[in-house]
């Protein structure tokens, strides 16, 4: 129930507007977002990778109803695009995209407009050397984001899908998804979903994590194992053995801020460990989520949201 209440939240312009005032929140927001401008990406990108880590870049913002925010979004990452090759990290950072961001939510025109959209972010990408990963949204963008990525991986084979486990429809989804050639990201699911077509137990999210997993390291496509749950690092690992995958032929991935240490660990014992950086204004429903699924950050936000009053 707090999970859902914190996820309904995120869509609040009225808390966002207190939450940003608020110092001890300001101190939470910095450490799961390194900031508001490219600068400020391309900063925390370097320091990652001098500790050996690689980094995949999300500019961030959904839902975009209006055709110049699309363009702005295009525009900051085919700057950062730039920014990151000159500054010599691109082979080591990618970028995630969500199509909400880049027009898919506009009538009758979106689902066209975000495929030419990420066509152009994916050609700056392929430029510099790297990747561009389509971020997964809520179950009702799903079949869009499939059939975009079926578009673009025409020209652009190397674009990475994101599944969510959390979704009854997943398992089905990495079996279409592991094939060669195939860059897939499974995590876990950050937004408030109906049972209907979302498991709501903890614990059933978990399985179907070490079910779609499954289906992933027995295939022929790159997993991109998300999650910072030592049980399930420990399941991949061992996966990853059983179907003789050596280092480099999957990898972890794990939010900026989080777990820091176990990142710096598997990346010392050989492991790739990539890690999710937000950048941006518009980093309110990124955090809410995040704060949804660590409840030892609600103390320190509540109590400062009560300050407010």
């Amino acid at each position: 129930m707090l999970r859902q209440a914190l996820l309904l939240l995120a869509r609040s312009r009225r808390v966002k507007d207190i939450v940003s005032r608020m110092p001890v929140s300001s101190g939470i927001v910095k450490h799961h977002v390194p900031g508001e401008q490219t600068e400020d990406a391309v900063r925390a990108t370097r320091e990652l990778i001098d500790d050996g880590l690689h980094v995949t870049l999300d500019f961030l913002g959904e839902d975009t109803l209006d055709e110049a925010q699309a363009e702005y979004t295009v525009n900051a990452y085919l700057d950062l695009l730039e920014q990151l090759t000159t500054a010599g990290l691109s082979r080591n950072a990618e970028v995630s995209v969500k199509l909400s961001a880049i027009g898919q939510a506009l009538p009758e025109i979106g689902h066209k407009l975000a495929i030419e959209n990420a066509r152009r972010i994916c050609r700056a990408a392929r430029s510099a050397g790297t990747t561009v990963t389509l971020d997964a949204e809520d179950h009702t963008t799903t079949d869009l984001t499939l059939g975009a990525l079926t578009e673009l991986r025409k020209d652009f084979p190397e674009t990475g899908a994101v599944l969510q486990a959390y979704l009854h429809r997943t398992e089905d989804d990495c079996r279409a998804l592991a094939h060669e050639g195939s860059r897939v990201r499974l995590c876990k699911g950050a937004y408030n979903e109906p049972e209907e077509v979302a498991f709501q137990d903890r614990h059933d999210v978990d399985k179907s994590y070490v079910r779609c997993l499954k289906v992933l390291m027995a295939g022929e496509g790159y997993p991109m194992v998300a999650t910072h749950d030592p049980r399930l690092v420990k399941i991949a690992s061992a996966l990853a053995t059983r179907n003789g995958r050596m280092p480099g032929t999957y990898e972890f991935q794990m939010l900026f801020g989080i777990r820091t240490e176990e990142q710096k660990r598997l990346a010392d014992a050989g492991e790739k460990v990539r890690v999710y950086v937000p950048y941006g204004e518009e980093w309110y429903g990124y955090l809410m989520r995040r704060l949804a699924e660590r409840p030892q950050n609600l103390t320190f936000f509540l109590r400062s949201l009560i300050s407010q009053k």
